[in-house]
């Protein structure tokens, strides 16, 4: 193994599963608008050890309110915490034992229902149910065998919908569907890993056929660490394309940490002691946006001195980076960022603010240095705090937290990694007993593996090996088979692993295309209503939601018949009478494409080509 990315790595999967609501009987979709405005703050309690959870802390000390929207059909008073819940779905708890199996997992025989505390508003109780389904399974990726430590049954949190200010706007569509949660043990050792156990827990809980699918229905935990770092959990990663940049970053993220924790050692520096000390007056002509709006909104510029930090908070080589994380610290508190001296002068604030700041604060060694921040005073001195505060934890090393991903493959800093306080027993959901005659009945009736499912979709549709498992791993298989009926099966399977791919590339998404129009258009195609040449631009046009009888017409793909169309192709080929002479028969290849553009994909290409060979015949006299 390369050292450049020694590391461990676990990963935790949350997939939404296709049942109504874990805890009543409302639906499981999203809804486009919500009503009402239910208002909430919300606070931490202590475990049933008399502890506070850090990473509950640390959200309430945000001082945030939380207000909520309702959806017909979708929410009710058991989502407002008005009501307790109802008994667990049966349906769910049958997916998550059904999964469990598949793993090869030892099922508990008494499942109960933990509350996990969570006051970040996405759950309007402040806390999310949870239950422990079955321990130490295992998955098959390559030549290894990756452990799963733990299934639960858990239900997902409401849907964010914007952050004004110190509010955040939730919808209650989405709490209560359930998900269940996969948990492997940290025994992933490459970036590359870590995406094909990813994509192999999706395979098998896709074959359940009980799960949700789109955008959203499933996430990824990351928590990795490497030697003489931290666990560090990357939540909420969706984008499996992603998992081995989000990987190597993180693993690169806490090699500069070790680095910067051993330069601080190595000049002896000591922890810093919190002195904010107010420095507006130097900075009251200052030509810097970031002050001037601070200012003119009656703030205050607020300074601390960082002895020895000098050079780690933006190195030279680019590569000391402890600033970005003291500043996605700083944010947490509401204000838009700080400026450290690794990074000034710059940003409108010229050389002599600088030099004049390193006067006031009495900064005489040469590796002081300092970090600012402008906003009204309590929350510039909030986030100069935190600043400080994840200054020296550097001194010890890398932190244990945890980090959300951004589209470019880099995190930022959300909140502490939670601990085990956060759990409490839940009393209003009785526990389910687990017997043998109820597994016994799964295993009687255990879905296809996924292995499976490529054998027989060579077998029963004359596909290829690998046509059959990148169907699979796209988990488009069902809608392989739907679209695959009457010979249809080539097709198919071009438009799944080709067309649907080139679609993405040119910025659309075939996504968007409902499964009952998909099947309408393959339909249509078998009746013979446009040729398969049309079918991309006609999905290209259905993105855009476009049904697809009227798709056809929008693009005037309706079907011609032979007469017509040996017309237009007679038509073509006298208008090129030298040119078909002068090459016979050659002239078939070249006169394909006028042949069919002007067709515009009424007819396919076979019939298209047998009519141009006889009308050429035709021209040569024979």
């Amino acid at each position: 193994m390369s050292d450049e990315y020694e590391m461990m790595c676990g990963i935790e999967i949350h997939q939404q599963l296709d049942t109504r609501k874990l805890f009543c009987d409302c639906e499981s979709h999203l809804c486009e608008d919500g009503e009402g405005a239910y208002f909430r703050k919300l606070r931490p309690t202590t475990s049933e050890m008399g502890e506070v959870d850090r990473a509950a802390l640390a959200q309430f000390q945000r001082h945030m309110g939380y207000r909520y929207q309702s959806c017909e059909g979708t929410s009710c008073l058991v989502e407002l915490d008005e009501e307790p819940p109802h008994s667990v779905n049966a349906d769910a708890m049958q997916v998550a034992l059904t999964f469990s199996e598949m793993l090869g997992s030892n099922i508990i025989d008494e499942i109960h229902f933990m509350r996990k505390i969570v006051v970040d508003g996405s759950n309007t109780s402040g806390f999310q149910r949870t239950a422990l389904v079955a321990t130490d399974g295992h998955i098959d990726v390559g030549d290894r065998k990756i452990s799963v430590l733990s299934v639960c049954l858990e239900e997902d949190a409401a849907r964010k919908i914007e952050t004004k200010g110190d509010e955040i706007l939730y919808r209650l569509d989405r709490l209560g569907i359930p998900l269940i949660e996969i948990a492997t043990g940290p025994d992933m050792r490459t970036p590359e890993e870590v995406q094909e156990v990813a994509y192999r827990i999706g395979t098998l809980l896709r074959a359940t056929r009980r799960v949700k699918r789109g955008i959203g229905t499933i996430r990824q935990d990351l928590n990795i660490s490497i030697p003489g770092g931290a666990r560090i959990e990357l939540k909420g990663v969706g984008e499996l394309r992603l998992i081995p940049d989000y990987v190597r970053n993180e693993v690169n993220r806490q090699r500069m940490l070790i680095r910067v924790k051993q330069i601080l050692t190595d000049r002896g520096t000591a922890a810093v002691e919190f002195a904010p000390e107010d420095v507006t007056d130097i900075f009251e002509t200052s030509e810097s946006k970031v002050i001037q709006g601070a200012l003119s909104s009656k703030g205050r510029v607020l300074a601390v001195r960082l002895p020895g930090f000098a050079g780690v908070m933006n190195g030279d080589d680019g590569k000391l980076r402890l600033g970005s994380e003291m500043a996605q610290r700083a944010r947490t508190r509401g204000v838009k960022g700080i400026f450290h001296s690794d990074e000034l002068p710059n940003y409108g604030i010229e050389q002599p603010y600088v030099d004049a700041l390193r006067e006031r604060l009495g900064m005489t060694g040469g590796f002081d240095a300092f970090v600012i921040c402008a906003a009204p005073e309590k929350k510039a001195r909030d986030a100069l705090d935190v600043a400080v505060a994840r200054a020296n934890e550097a001194l010890v090393g890398v932190p244990e937290e945890t980090r959300d991903p951004l589209p470019d493959g880099t995190t930022k800093y959300s909140r502490p990694l939670p601990g085990a306080a956060r759990m409490y027993p839940e009393t209003d959901v009785p526990p389910t007993t687990i017997t043998e005659a109820r597994m016994d009945a799964i295993r009687a009736n255990m879905p296809e593996f996924p292995e499976q499912i490529e054998a027989r979709l060579v077998k029963d549709y004359s596909l290829n090996p690998q046509q059959s498992r990148q169907i699979v791993r796209k988990g488009q298989d069902e809608l392989f088979e739907m679209l695959a009926a009457d010979g249809m099966a080539s097709i198919a399977a071009t438009t799944i692993l080709n067309t649907f791919s080139e679609l993405e590339h040119d910025g659309t998404d075939p996504g968007a295309i409902p499964e009952d129009s998909l099947i309408e258009a393959f339909g249509m195609l078998r009746e013979g209503r446009f040729a398969k040449e049309a079918l991309p631009a006609l999905l290209k046009e259905m993105c855009s939601g476009t049904a697809p009888d009227k798709a056809i017409d929008k693009l005037g793909l309706g079907a011609v018949d032979s007469s017509e169309a040996e017309t237009i192709i007679d038509g073509i080929v006298n208008e090129r009478a030298d040119f078909v002479r002068s090459k016979g028969m050659g002239a078939i290849g070249p006169l394909m494409g006028p042949v069919m553009g002007a067709l515009r994909g009424k007819i396919d290409g076979k019939q298209a080509n047998d009519l141009l060979s006889k009308s050429i015949g035709k021209l040569l006299g024979q």
